[in-house]
């Protein structure tokens, strides 16, 4: 029997997120983790078929999921979590998709495209807010401004806050520096090095550089040769970030991630219910061509947990129903600009 869908990682927070959007389409999925009692509880509660296995080997996890169309990989930090999950799937024939932002992943899946083609399957990392709705705008920049050859993208999110897996996601990448594109090479970039006041219609912010995935999608997705990524970010916090060049060794320490980690989530899982209705996502983007001229667009859209689970989902039903071509893609290099604009609430100028 082919099953459709397989979530790993479904006990996270974002995981837990994505089942709850699963349930209102009327999708049964198949849950998966390696916490056991977390996901029989959580299969329990929907009356779905689960799974418990660790992602030890490529050649083990394919035996776990050799039965399904899709995996939707939820579970981070994905540089240690997507390798043995995307080997299984390339295995195994299954098609790829997960909620990743890390370039090492996307750039792990473009090298990984030739054996996908072969195998027949997708392999799309980054289909929630890491990176739908800033590979989104890119692609319809690029589609306003043609011979662009420079792109900004900056985003900020208001309300809302970061779950445990984000955080950790976050403070694992703490001591290896950011990442620009120079003339299409990937080069190496002090975290915060560049910064610039963002003009987004709904509020103006500051925002630092940070090694986001659009890195490498963007690139992939347009074309264009130089990209550089931003997040909004306190002017007070800017000036301890210009210092952590000097500091890269102490985040070396797992003991400091730890703390870290603690000091920015503490108890909770991830954002309140209210505070994700309240929450909104600002995204912003900029090109230029090698003449000088420049164009700009921006969205509103919602929060980044809300949005993953819903343009996760959005895609993976694409899939499901065959609007798929195999190789490595990206969100908007497969399903257009437009795709962000399908998720209800999406503003874009």
């Amino acid at each position: 029997m082919i099953h459709s869908l397989l979530i790993y990682g479904a006990n996270g927070y974002t995981g837990r997120l994505i089942c709850e959007r699963a349930a209102l389409l009327g999708l049964k999925p198949i849950l998966a983790g390696r916490n056991g009692e977390e996901i029989r509880e959580l299969a329990s509660t929907y009356g779905w078929e689960y799974r418990v296995f660790s992602l030890d080997t490529p050649e083990a996890v394919a035996e776990k999921i050799h039965d399904v169309k899709v995996v939707l990989h939820a579970a981070g930090p994905f540089m240690y979590t997507a390798k043995p999950m995307m080997e299984a799937c390339l295995l195994a024939g299954v098609h790829y998709l997960d909620i990743t932002g890390e370039i090492a992943v996307f750039e792990m899946a473009a090298r990984r495209d030739a054996k996908a083609k072969e195998a027949g399957i997708l392999l799309m990392p980054g289909t929630g807010f890491d990176v739908v709705p800033t590979d989104c705008l890119a692609l319809y920049l690029k589609q306003q401004m043609p011979d662009a050859s420079r792109l900004q993208l900056a985003f900020v999110g208001q309300g809302g806050g970061v779950s445990r897996g984000t955080a950790g996601t976050m403070v694992e990448g703490l001591g290896k520096g950011g990442a620009v594109r120079v003339n299409g090479q990937l080069q190496h970039a002090n975290f915060g090095q560049n910064s610039l006041n963002v003009p987004h219609p709904a509020k103006t912010f500051f925002a630092i550089s940070i090694p986001w995935g659009d890195i490498t999608t963007a690139y992939h997705t347009t074309g264009i040769p130089n990209i550089e990524t931003y997040m909004g970010f306190s002017r007070r916090m800017y000036g301890w970030i210009k210092l952590m060049p000097y500091f890269n060794w102490l985040f070396r320490f797992s003991w400091v991630k730890k703390y870290i980690k603690k000091s920015v989530t503490g108890n909770r899982p991830g954002p309140s219910p209210q505070q994700r209705a309240n929450g909104r996502s600002l995204v912003w983007g900029r090109v230029f061509n090698d003449k000088g001229d420049s164009t700009q667009a921006w969205l509103i859209t919602k929060d980044g947990y809300t949005l993953t689970a819903i343009t996760s989902l959005m895609i993976a039903q694409r899939v499901l129903q065959g609007d798929v071509k195999p190789g490595f893609h990206t969100p908007a290099g497969l399903y257009g600009s437009e795709l962000i604009m399908e998720v209800e609430g999406s503003e874009r100028g």
